[in-house]
């Protein structure tokens, strides 16, 4: 059974009429003939009977035409859907982001990618989560691609670094820091801690961190994502080293910058390599590296790393 056999068929069942559904589809009656009577032995029973000079469809005739024309419905909606996302001024992109980014960075980066491209139909699909989550969703092709933190031992991936966070500490307002203007690293690091989950691709540069102070935390809780690890942080039940993004301004806690240590971790821009991506979501790919690709390099005291540099002062 093939398309053809299905499109000659539901002709033929409106038609009614060898000759004129022929002439329709614009091939000869004996081919006709010939495509109806091979998907009348595959299913195995008369689909059409005489009636006069027509044909009319048999009782199982009648319960085949709605699974076909059902068929080809479906398989049109899916041409044309194809075609669209494929298409050069419309399509779809599938997005995944780390949740620091979803308050700022990604919601400018689309809404200025939109605002240049006004006369195309584009849709974006917005998903967050971690950067293992990211990374999987890319591998899978749930997503075109991903911002989040690089992630080792991935050489199907290209990282491309398009922004940067600072770090910083939080503590619950109360807190024996709260009304610090700064902390040393040192002091924010003697408190019970809460961390991200190994998942986050923030946890292992904040370990070294540790590691590098020689330091081993107190960790009483782990959390997937910004917001939650503040929540905690707000009632009490821990202190926390996050990037300092937008959204901590609106919870209840204190945030402190940390002396001596300027952290910028870099946030990429995940995509398979070497693999098809539709022209639209090409166009996307190369606004980005256009617009927001940054370098990464050593500065004076800094120590460069494709997780984040930290910086620490000389004297």
């Amino acid at each position: 059974m093939n398309l053809n056999q299905l499109h000659y068929f539901v002709t033929l069942a409106y038609m009614e009429h060898y000759t004129k559904a022929a002439k329709q589809l614009s091939i000869t009656q004996p081919s006709l003939s010939h495509a109806i009577g091979m998907l009348e032995q595959e299913l195995g029973t008369y689909l059409f009977e005489k009636q006069g000079r027509n044909v009319v469809l048999t009782k199982y005739g009648k319960v085949f035409l709605k699974y076909a024309e059902e068929s080809l419905r479906v398989l049109d909606t899916g041409i044309k859907k194809t075609r669209s996302m494929t298409s050069e001024t419309s399509g779809e992109i599938d997005i995944g982001y780390i949740y620091t980014q979803g308050s700022e960075f990604i919601p400018e980066l689309v809404k200025n990618f939109l605002d240049e491209n006004k006369e195309k139909d584009i849709q974006f699909h917005f998903n967050n989560g971690v950067t293992e989550e990211i990374v999987k969703g890319i591998k899978s092709e749930r997503f075109d691609l991903g911002f989040c933190s690089y992630m080792k031992n991935e050489p199907d991936i290209e990282f491309i670094p398009v922004t940067k966070e600072e770090l910083a500490a939080i503590v619950p307002y109360g807190h024996p820091l709260a009304d610090r203007e700064s902390v040393k690293f040192e002091e924010i690091a003697s408190y019970p801690q809460i961390f991200f989950n190994k998942t986050s691709g923030l946890r292992a540069v904040i370990d070294g961190l540790f590691k590098d102070a020689d330091i081993t935390p107190d960790i009483k809780y782990t959390v997937d994502e910004d917001s939650a690890l503040a929540g905690l942080v707000a009632k009490g039940f821990g202190v926390g080293i996050v990037p300092n993004i937008p959204i901590l301004k609106s919870l209840q806690v204190k945030i402190i910058p940390i002396e001596k240590l300027a952290y910028r971790r870099y946030i990429y821009m995940a995509i398979m390599r070497n693999k098809y991506l539709s022209p639209i979501v090409k166009q996307f790919l190369q606004y980005v590296q256009k617009n927001y690709k940054i370098e990464i390099g050593f500065e004076k005291g800094g120590i460069a790393c494709p997780f984040a540099i930290l910086e620490f002062s000389l004297p």
